[in-house]
């Protein structure tokens, strides 16, 4: 069985030093917004190129967290893509924000910036991109169509740790605000759930900081309502560890991703446009027949996932919301949507293997 993602086998070289040092942080009980945080944020911000990285408690905490930080009107109007994880639109709503959804370009995971230029109006507030599936949205291009309007962009860097836009800026650097999951299985990925913020913006950086941690710097002084989401020693321990592989890790997953887009010829068989300078958390290929291909590739032993098998206003919980509304480019992601696997340690032979079962379809 070809595993989707193996990561016990990504990170067994690096188990031994991980143990020595959560012996070290056993023996210390320095777990709550410790030294290893505090490392693990200025490593970040390093790798990102951004003035400032703030841990918290997972992905989705990270992006309503960013929103708060604006201290933006109740129902003002955020835009995002409609095709993207549940998180994007929950932490909107969460942050008593109203989510506007954008269809995505044809056969492509970002934004359409065409469709995005036509919802902008007076109530709009925040334009949240999706770097979706490491393929990297042109943030300078948002920009432009911002001009001098008071509209902010944060954008959802959870599947592109370590991009870099057309202009070889790193994801994490170009926006106001950045927000990364750090779940288990992201390019970089903790051992339970994390997440982290990075701003250029010290207003930013200092709100952000108190919201994450029930609106304190100091103990028992709480300036503003916070939110308990703060990321654990223990997870910054192995964070540290991890970042260190990760570019190697992304120029594998890149190589891969090469392969596939010279190799795979089945004429059943439609690719994404993926960004430049993309990191490839997923390898989305899209098949009209995709019942009879995933129990093609089940019978070969090729494992594989759908991201998403719906998109945002097909969501049971906001179907209400978008009533009515049609994305048919995020639509067709949805209903035909493949993800084959990407995973860094995969062997040459594997690649050749699924690349080979994917033309005898």
């Amino acid at each position: 069985m070809i595993k989707f993602f193996d990561l016990y086998k990504q990170d067994k070289k690096l188990h031994q030093n991980i143990f020595k040092n959560l012996a070290k942080l056993f023996k210390k009980g320095d777990f709550i917004l410790g030294n290893e945080v505090d490392k693990f944020e200025r490593n970040f911000s390093k790798f990102c190129k951004s003035k400032y990285a703030i841990g918290c408690a997972n992905g989705t905490d990270a992006l309503t967290i960013a929103l708060k930080s604006l201290n933006l009107k109740e129902n003002s109007e955020v835009l995002i893509p409609a095709m993207t994880y549940c998180s994007t639109a929950f932490s909107v709503i969460n942050a008593n924000l109203k989510p506007i959804l954008i269809d995505t370009n044809f056969m492509s995971p970002t934004i359409s910036l065409n469709n995005l230029k036509k919802k902008i109006n007076r109530k709009t507030k925040v334009i949240m991109p999706v770097h979706l599936y490491g393929s990297v949205v042109d943030i300078k291009k948002i920009k432009k169509i911002v001009n001098k309007r008071k509209i902010y962009i944060i954008d959802d860097c959870a599947q592109a740790h370590g991009a870099t836009d057309n202009n070889r800026k790193t994801v994490g650097s170009i926006a106001d605000i950045s927000t990364f999951s750090l779940y288990p299985g992201k390019n970089l990925g903790a051992y339970g759930d994390a997440g982290i913020i990075t701003t250029n913006s010290k207003k930013f950086y200092l709100n952000i900081r108190k919201i994450r941690n029930l609106g304190s710097e100091k103990k028992f002084i709480h300036e503003t309502i916070g939110m308990n989401s703060r990321l654990d020693t223990l997870q910054a321990v192995i964070l540290n560890h991890k970042l260190k592989k990760l570019k190697k890790l992304n120029k594998q997953r890149r190589n891969i991703a090469r392969e596939y887009d010279k190799k795979i010829s089945n004429t059943k068989i439609n690719k994404l446009d993926y960004s430049k300078n993309s990191v490839y958390h997923q390898y989305v290929i899209i098949v009209k027949e995709r019942k009879k291909f995933c129990n093609y590739l089940n019978k070969n032993k090729i494992q594989y996932g759908f991201h998403y098998p719906f998109a945002i206003h097909q969501l049971k919980s906001l179907k209400n919301l978008f009533k009515g509304q049609k994305y048919p480019n995020s639509e067709k992601i949805a209903k035909y949507g493949v993800s084959i696997p990407i995973d860094p340690n995969l062997t040459n032979s594997q690649v050749t293997y699924i690349i080979n079962k994917i033309n005898k379809f």
